[in-house]
């Protein structure tokens, strides 16, 4: 599936303060972006317009030439979004998790047990599957959310400080995942303090928090 993500003169107003304004944007097949700024710049408030869980306060997010209000169904089918909190059920095991995430999407070669069992090896989780993720510690947990990069066939993933609570060596091996998917066509969205060290940049947000941005 084709990447085509859109900002045209985005704007986001918080407590009667502009964030950013005109932001302009394209994200294609291969692209690796980050997006850059203190802490407060509309870093997330800017991911949430662009997953459509926050309206921009003016401009529009467009996924292959549609506004996303007109295309949400489409888009969420080729989207994996992992935000600050690690977005699994704590009463449900990592494996039990992976099992309602192919229940709930689109992706045939994902759905079966052997899958689940491969992405949570994928991430160091081999041995927890049939921990109650409560009972896991915060890095843990993070990487039970990830596990969806493994299992899930998306070719758009936007991720928001995806690194928190990873130990150097998850930290190495997302790195290395995200470089591989966008090498294989598909594009990340990534907001982190975290220099990858085996990738570069092909597309880097800026935002200073007083209205002002810069794209590269």
């Amino acid at each position: 599936m084709r990447v085509q993500l859109e900002g045209r003169q985005l704007g986001c107003e918080r407590d009667e303060r502009w964030l950013f304004q005109a932001l302009e944007f394209s994200i294609e097949d291969g692209d690796l972006c980050r997006v850059e700024g203190p802490n407060g710049s509309g870093k997330t408030s800017l991911i949430k317009m662009l997953t459509g869980q926050l309206e921009p306060s003016e401009g529009a997010v467009l996924w292959q030439g549609k506004p996303l209000p007109k295309a949400r169904a489409a888009f969420h089918g080729a989207l994996v979004y992992s935000g600050h909190l690690s977005g699994v059920k704590e009463a449900l095991t990592p494996l039990e998790n992976l099992s309602w995430y192919q229940a709930i999407g689109i992706d045939d070669d994902a759905r079966s047990v052997a899958a689940c069992w491969q992405a949570l090896d994928a991430v160091g989780l081999k041995g927890f599957e049939d921990i109650p993720v409560a009972q896991l510690s915060a890095g843990q947990r993070r990487r039970v959310g990830l596990a969806r990069l493994h299992l899930l066939n998306r070719p758009l993933w936007i991720l928001d400080e995806p690194f928190t609570a990873i130990d150097r060596e998850g930290v190495a091996a997302l790195e290395h995942l995200v470089a591989e998917h966008c090498h294989k066509g598909g594009a990340a969205i990534v907001t982190t303090h975290h220099a990858f060290s085996s990738v570069a940049f092909t597309r880097r947000i800026g935002l200073d928090g007083h209205g002002g941005h810069h794209v590269l």
